[in-house]
């Protein structure tokens, strides 16, 4: 019978069958060996959380851009304005504080702002 390994963010590898592995895979790049317990390495894991949040938002801040535009050829002063406050929010979202203080996988996962970006990936 073939082994299965485990390999974390730096390329260490174990046999699959000895880890202690975490439940949650969403943050798997993010997974640091330490003898045979996986742990998650919260800064690679609050990138990977971020390029989320950028795969995310792209789509939306298209979406936002026909609506600017159309504000803009019904000259539309508070369509635009509200069109370029939801713009704002959709670029700061990866700066958010909630994902730089979060200390743990439940937290930066709660960090998602659905006001923002809609459902969760994390749910």
């Amino acid at each position: 019978m073939a082994q299965t390994y485990i390999v974390d963010k730096d390329g260490n590898q174990i046999d699959a069958s000895t880890a202690t592995v975490p439940s949650d895979r969403h943050f798997r790049g993010a997974w640091s060996l330490s003898g045979s317990v996986i742990t998650e390495d919260m800064d690679a894991a609050k990138v990977i959380f971020k390029d989320k949040i950028r795969e995310v938002r792209a789509p939306l801040l298209d979406a936002e851009d026909v609506v600017y535009m159309k504000a803009l050829e019904a000259d539309d002063s508070s369509a635009k304005a509200a069109s370029v406050t939801k713009k704002g929010k959709l670029r700061d979202a990866p700066a958010a504080s909630a994902i730089g203080s979060a200390d743990t996988i439940a937290k930066l996962k709660a960090a998602w702002d659905t006001s923002v970006l809609g459902d969760s990936p994390y749910a």
